[in-house]
């Protein structure tokens, strides 16, 4: 290669990376400008709804919370953290229903002491009865409104010369509104719950429980049995198992949720226990007493008494007694004393 060849090459070459160089520094200087973020400006935190809360519903910790909200979506009407008291909310009653998310208005809520208070705790379709009890028959006053209840009638069945001492749990699941004319749980300066004695309890009932409640008051006295918070779900499930709770397939999780809930707080009034003075003691009754006249002379040892209804029509037989059937009619028959006294060594 000849030398004019050689400086043509070179020329070349330095003409190219010149131009590389330039072409590099002028997309280097052109490159694309930075996109600045818009402030978004940050809002108040209000109060919302944690879950779907329905009318009736009394306001607990964990059913309200906390939320960021845009600044120029807050009202009026909503509750402001830091100028709201969470302590005066809790306690309250959901006048209107609320979804899950939707900030909690002052409407929406009322105290207890307003008017309307009480018609506002109820759920749809239930009544509101009020009881008489004392410290014995009051659970001693650890029955706080919100708490469920069973109700046990205690009574005194007489016939004849014999009575018959009895006591039977009536109602069960029974949601306590009020203890004489307080709606809510009363706390000392550390916060903690006073326990006072108090001379009735108002409930939540339906109309038909409201008519039972009423005829128990007048048969004997009433007693309340303090219900275990675990005693829902456990009737819950057996509900659902049993098929008479059954969940639709297509529901929602809220719809789900409302539906539990309602059986859950449902009353019942069907299946009750109860207990005779024979169960407490071998000295009492354990079966109705006669209700037939007291001058009518005693039966024979060994005659038998026809029964109906459970209810003799004669007088019992003095001595160990058994009921034998046959077929629809039940008779109470006496027994000789030494079988008598084989059922006594037994436990009779």
């Amino acid at each position: 290669m000849d030398k004019k060849k050689l400086i043509l090459l070179v020329g070349a070459l330095i003409v190219a990376i010149g131009t590389a160089l330039a072409a590099r520094s002028m997309f280097a200087g052109a490159a694309a400008p930075e996109v600045e973020a818009a402030e978004v400006q940050q809002g108040p935190k209000v109060l919302v709804a944690k879950r779907s809360l329905p009318v009736g519903t009394i306001i607990t910790a964990d059913a309200v919370a906390y939320q960021l909200w845009p600044q120029e979506l807050v009202q009026d009407a909503y509750f402001i953290d830091g100028e709201a008291n969470m302590e005066q909310l809790l306690g309250t009653v959901v006048r209107n229903p609320m979804t899950a998310g939707e900030p909690v208005t002052q409407g929406s809520l009322v105290s207890p002491g307003d008017r309307g208070f009480l018609a506002a705790a109820l759920g749809p379709g239930m009544r509101a009865v009020t009881v008489p009890v004392s410290a014995r028959t009051g659970v001693a006053g650890f029955v706080f409104p919100g708490d469920r209840v069973d109700m046990v009638l205690t009574q005194t069945v007489s016939g004849g010369d014999d009575n018959l001492q009895t006591s039977e749990t009536i109602l069960t699941n029974l949601r306590v509104l009020a203890t004489d004319q307080s709606t809510e749980t009363t706390t000392d300066e550390d916060g903690k719950t006073v326990v006072s004695e108090f001379r009735t309890v108002t409930l939540e009932v339906t109309p038909r429980i409201a008519e039972k409640v009423a005829v128990a008051q007048t048969i004997g006295t009433i007693s309340l049995a303090l219900r275990s918070i675990a005693d829902n779900q456990t009737d819950l499930e057996r509900a659902i198992a049993s098929g008479e709770v059954r969940l639709p397939d297509n529901a929602s999780a809220e719809e789900e949720e409302a539906l539990l809930r309602s059986v859950v707080a449902r009353p019942g009034d069907s299946s009750s226990t109860f207990v005779t003075g024979g169960d407490v003691s071998r000295f009492q009754r354990s079966t109705m007493p006669p209700r037939g006249n007291r001058n009518a002379p005693a039966p024979q040892q060994d005659e038998p008494v026809q029964v109906t209804n459970s209810v003799p029509q004669q007088v019992m037989p003095s001595g160990p007694t058994v009921r034998v059937s046959r077929g629809k009619n039940t008779t109470i028959e006496a027994v000789d004393r030494g079988a008598g006294a084989l059922l006594d060594r037994q436990g009779r």
